[in-house]
C-alpha cells in the first residue's frame, strides 16, 4: 500500500512538473515583448505615468548620454517630467524584438520621435520575464540622432 502511494504522489509531482515546464514559442514570446513594448510606449501617448511605472524592474537601468539612472525609483523620478504636460514630448516604437532560446530575456530597438512624429534617436531595451507573460524593462539605451 505504502509503494502505491508513493507512486502516486510521484506521478503526479511529475505531471505537475512536466505541465509547468510548457514553454512559449519563441514566436509567442517575441510577440509579447513586441506587445509588452508597444503598451510601454503607449503610456506616453496617454499620458500614463503609473502605467510606464508598471513596465519597469526594480532593478531597472536607464541610459541616456552620460547619465545613468539606476533603480525604478531613480527611472520614475528623472521620467515623471516627461508625463506631467498634456502633450508627449517624443514617442516610440519597437522595429526588431530578440529573445533568448531560454525564454527569459528579449531585446527590442526601435526609433523615438518628436511630437511631429519627425525621427529623432533610436533606443536599445533589454526585457526581463518576470512572470508568465509579463515582462519588464531592465535595461535602457537612448540615442539622440539630431545633429
Amino acid at each position: 500500500m505504502r509503494l502505491r502511494s508513493l507512486s502516486l504522489i510521484a506521478a503526479c509531482l511529475l505531471a505537475t512538473v512536466t505541465v509547468g515546464s510548457v514553454r512559449s514559442s519563441p514566436g509567442d514570446l517575441r510577440r509579447q515583448v513586441f506587445e509588452s513594448e508597444r503598451a510601454f510606449a503607449a503610456t506616453m501617448a496617454a499620458r500614463d505615468f503609473d502605467g510606464f511605472s508598471h513596465f519597469l524592474a526594480h532593478e531597472a537601468i536607464f541610459m541616456s548620454g552620460s547619465q545613468v539612472l539606476r533603480g525604478s525609483d531613480a527611472v520614475r523620478k528623472v521620467w515623471r517630467r516627461y508625463y506631467d504636460g498634456p502633450r508627449a514630448p517624443f514617442s516610440w516604437q519597437p522595429a526588431q524584438v530578440e529573445v533568448l532560446a531560454s525564454g527569459t530575456l528579449a531585446y527590442s530597438s526601435g526609433a523615438i520621435f518628436d511630437p511631429d512624429g519627425k525621427r529623432i534617436g533610436s533606443f536599445n531595451s533589454v526585457w526581463r520575464l518576470e512572470a508568465p507573460g509579463r515582462w519588464r524593462v531592465v535595461f535602457d539605451r537612448g540615442c539622440d540622432c539630431r545633429p
